[in-house]
């Protein structure tokens, strides 16, 4: 897979972002606690330098609690402060200025001890698209502020947002890097709807989404689909689910189906980015 997504709107952001970036203290960077890795921009290095930033773990609810406080550790482990939250019921929110506080300690420490007069912390939001930048920022201000959307690419403009008199955010439009140079990063993405369908086939991804149920939460298929034979592998575990969901040989139809139930966590709570796989973890 080598998707090419990298709209104007795209590239002006990073632009943006790396103007911006003097104008703030610390970045939020939020990325899908389902896949922490795969869903970070690896540009963000290199536009961040040594800007502090804390990871904020979004859509914890879908994911793998145990693979979720692994992710945490090994950020920690990398000198990166991370939070697991849940933007969409508010879980996990209001620890997020505390944290940024924490990070922040040192420079706050030094601007009290030369006199200067305490101010708001300015952050900024970053993150791939459909990541959840928009759901987070309207949590955070208490209103509906910024659009939400169920699809990538939603947020387009950038706005300065206040949360009362201790924190302003940067809301910026959602980067996506120009090419997936990682065939499963880009799976990846597209399971969890940070692609958009139209630029891959569903039944290839079907069979990567059903694969990985198998291999990694065995017992997940049958549990959602009880007529499944778990005993099928690829292509004609589809055309078993088919059948069994009543579409005949609508395949397209059943993927679709099997990848919705996936993304909104119907057959189980799933981390796609293997903590103990990943180098550096220990």
């Amino acid at each position: 897979m080598n998707i090419q997504w990298f709209p104007g709107h795209m590239a002006k952001a990073k632009r943006e972002v790396s103007e911006k970036l003097k104008f703030v203290d610390i970045v939020f960077e939020l990325v899908d606690a389902r896949l922490p890795l795969s869903s970070r921009n690896p540009l963000l290095n290199q536009i961040l330098q040594q800007k502090p930033r804390i990871m904020l773990l979004n859509k914890a609810d879908l994911a793998d609690p145990k693979q979720t406080k692994q992710w945490i550790d090994y950020f920690k482990a990398q000198g990166i402060l991370a939070l697991a939250i849940n933007a969409q019921e508010n879980q996990g929110v209001k620890q997020i200025l505390p944290l940024a506080k924490e990070a922040l300690a040192e420079k706050i420490a030094r601007d009290k001890a030369r006199g200067l007069k305490p101010r708001a912390i300015r952050a900024m939001i970053i993150g791939i698209p459909n990541v959840g930048k928009s759901t987070l920022l309207n949590r955070l201000v208490g209103k509906k502020i910024a659009q939400t959307g169920n699809k990538p690419g939603v947020t387009k403009g950038q706005q300065w947002l206040k949360l009362g008199n201790e924190l302003e955010l940067l809301d910026t439009p959602g980067i996506l890097w120009p090419k997936f140079d990682d065939q499963e990063i880009g799976m990846k993405l597209a399971l969890t709807g940070a692609i958009k369908d139209q630029l891959l086939h569903l039944d290839d991804l079907t069979i990567y989404g059903l694969d990985f149920f198998a291999r990694y939460y065995p017992g997940q298929i049958k549990a959602r689909y009880s007529f499944a034979d778990e005993s099928l592998l690829g292509g004609e575990l589809i055309m078993d689910l088919t059948k069994g969901l009543g579409f005949r040989e609508d395949y397209e139809r059943a993927c679709e189906r099997i990848i919705h139930d996936i993304r909104q966590g119907k057959l189980g709570r799933y981390t796609l980015d293997r903590a103990e796989e990943v180098s550096g973890y220990e």
